[in-house]
């Protein structure tokens, strides 16, 4: 199944029925919009963790109604993240949300040991992008979590966006692995990791995706530029997941896609016991609404 709007996730999301999301620090206008119109639309059931007079005032100046909202007063953003994520080990809440708090603090408390979120799966960043030129959704990984992933760590990443996508209705995720060229080359790494995955995954190592690559952006997403250079694939063109060397390249992408080509993210933390909606404060009002539709339809 091909979605081409990111609208078409709030149906999904509406379907599987309302969710509670646990706001750490959540004394921070854009989110407390964002999460309102999720509200409103009927996703999800907020509980706010932070300051509760600083949450109140910004309610009162941006018409947020926060009538019969759960509100726990934490003032220290840092301590709020870990009784945030009290919320989701307990399964009170099944979505996790940053709001007025380092992104360290809040990772800090979802991987603690004892008292975190961990999983056998490692965090990653999925980013879900509505793309003007592209005839579909199409997503990238990592953009904003993994430095320098290693090959055994991109199949764990793999694993987690294809899980994600699944969800989503696309039982076949097409998955290319970005490189600068179509071509395995011995001198350029990315082209070396892109063929053993794509044996990988041909051997049934990684399932239920089809995965392609050595390829470069132009082969990911322009089937004339494959026929061009001659090459057959099932994944170039119509790509679903774009899998990135590391952050340098991912985030290039993941900013290219937002400020050049007029794209709209949806974006999720991957990996642990929830689902972690975490945006930039730069991310439209649009965008934070629309990651934390993708966070409830998992």
């Amino acid at each position: 199944m091909a979605i081409k709007k990111l609208d078409e996730l709030v149906q999904i999301a509406t379907s599987r029925g309302v969710k509670k999301i646990v706001v750490a620090a959540a004394e921070d206008d854009h989110v407390l919009n964002a999460v309102s119109s999720a509200k409103k639309a009927g996703i999800v059931e907020p509980i706010f963790v932070g300051n509760t007079e600083k949450i109140k005032e910004i309610a009162k100046s941006e018409s947020i109604d926060i009538s019969g909202i759960r509100i726990v007063d934490e003032p220290n953003p840092a301590i709020s993240a870990k009784r945030a994520v009290e919320f989701c080990v307990t399964g009170e809440a099944q979505i996790l949300m940053k709001g007025l708090v380092a992104t360290a603090d809040l990772l800090r408390a979802v991987l603690n040991k004892e008292t975190g979120l961990r999983t056998n799966d490692m965090l990653c960043h999925i980013g879900v992008f509505e793309l003007p030129a592209y005839h579909k959704l199409l997503t990238i990984t990592d953009a904003a979590q993994n430095i320098e992933p290693t090959f055994e760590e991109k199949v764990k990443i793999i694993n987690s966006c294809v899980k994600c996508l699944n969800k989503l209705g696309i039982e076949k995720p097409k998955v290319a692995v970005l490189a600068p060229v179509e071509v395995v080359n011995p001198k350029i790494e990315s082209t070396i990791q892109a063929a053993m995955l794509t044996q990988m995954n041909r051997r049934g190592q990684i399932k239920n995706c089809i995965i392609d690559g050595p390829l470069a952006l132009d082969n990911i997403v322009s089937k004339e530029a494959c026929s061009h250079k001659g090459i057959v694939t099932d994944v170039g063109g119509d790509a679903d997941l774009i899998v990135c060397y590391n952050l340098d390249v991912g985030n290039a992408i993941y900013k290219s896609f937002s400020y050049l080509a007029g794209g709209t993210i949806a974006g999720n933390i991957l990996g642990a016991k929830v689902p972690i909606v975490l945006t930039s404060r730069a991310d439209s009002n649009r965008s934070k609404f629309m990651s934390i539709v993708l966070a409830a339809t998992n």
